[in-house]
């Protein structure tokens, strides 16, 4: 397998990459999620070693990298910034000098976006953005590829965000900008969305609603989150009263396109942001979604490292063998 190796990136926002860029990545990570439920294996990252850095705690970013890399042939380590020298005090750029000569990619969920930017302008490998309180990148590209796999291009269609403008929020806004689709906030008084804390370039892509019923009127995806986002316990109580109102239910799907889907990035909390009715129905898709971070994840990885991978198609690379020890070699279930 050849590949074209760029300049060293990182993945710090979801505008540092661009349109192109994302349709390469999706369509690789359709071949490797292809691969994986065929139990075909396939390591082009043997020998590389990821180090994920978590200063907020995680499910789905921690087991979504981890298996991801193990499933390219690497290793990933773990270190909580309480079991390590990032938490007693180490600066920023002295931790990246070290960590990043002992690794091959890093990724770091924390709090603040300053603290994964310092990170990266110290790193010599490159650093990816599991969260912080700005943006959730991996995240929105786990979320458009998921609609991709059951309604096609992303380009051109409606997406309601409703409730918080919080980090999700902010990078629907940014994929907007990029790929081209229009985003529909519906937030209550006094939690609307700053453009420039989102990071955005223009207000070409959003628009703000108070009614989250007009919001969601024929759009393609409605999409929302807790209320009260980590770090932001102490306001629970005043946004459990705020956000009554905007809490995702059958009427509001019933108002959106005919074949709108609804995502959630998890965990949720049925009854509060969404109703069981929604996330357990038939426009749910939440459990694919979830899925698709690794294998978004497992392709970005593979592009931070090789670069595009050069192939006459995605389609014609050559398959690893199935693994022996795992039966048979039948399709795995969705």
């Amino acid at each position: 397998m050849s590949t074209a190796k760029p300049a060293m990136k990182h993945y710090l926002q979801f505008k540092d990459l661009g349109r192109d860029d994302y349709a390469y990545l999706f369509e690789r990570a359709r071949w490797i999620k292809g691969e994986f439920k065929a139990y075909r294996r396939y390591w082009p990252l043997a020998d590389r070693t990821l180090v994920m850095i978590f200063e907020k705690a995680s499910t789905r970013t921690r087991l979504s990298f981890e298996a991801g890399m193990q499933q390219l042939g690497g290793m990933a380590i773990y270190l909580n910034t309480r079991d390590s020298q990032l938490g007693r005090g180490e600066p920023i750029e002295d931790s990246a000098q070290v960590i990043s000569r002992m690794s091959d990619v890093v990724m770091i969920r924390t709090y603040e976006q300053g603290i994964v930017e310092r990170f990266a302008a110290n790193s010599r490998v490159p650093v990816i953005n599991g969260l912080t309180n700005e943006y959730h990148p991996c995240q929105i590209m786990a979320d458009i590829f998921t609609y991709i796999e059951h309604r096609g291009p992303i380009q051109g269609k409606t997406v309601a965000w409703i409730g918080d403008s919080n980090n999700v929020c902010h990078t629907w806004l940014q994929a907007a900008e990029v790929l081209g689709f229009e985003v529909r906030v519906a937030t209550p008084p006094g939690y609307e969305v700053e453009p420039e804390r989102a990071g955005l370039r223009g207000a070409g892509h959003f628009r703000q609603f108070a009614d989250p019923m007009e919001a969601v009127r024929g759009v393609d995806i409605v999409t929302t989150d807790v209320w009260t986002s980590m770090g932001f316990e102490a306001e629970n109580e005043a946004r459990m009263r705020d956000f009554a109102d905007y809490r995702v239910d059958g009427e509001m799907m019933r108002a959106a396109h005919p074949e709108a889907i609804f995502l959630h990035c998890l965990p949720a909390h049925r009854g509060e942001e969404v109703t069981a009715e929604v996330i357990d129905g038939p426009q749910s898709f939440v459990w694919d979604e979830a899925e698709n971070r690794m294998h978004v994840q497992k392709a970005l990885l593979e592009y931070l490292l090789l670069g595009r991978v050069n192939a006459a198609s995605l389609n014609d690379q050559p398959r690893g063998k199935a693994i022996p020890d795992r039966g048979e070699p039948g399709e795995r279930q969705d």
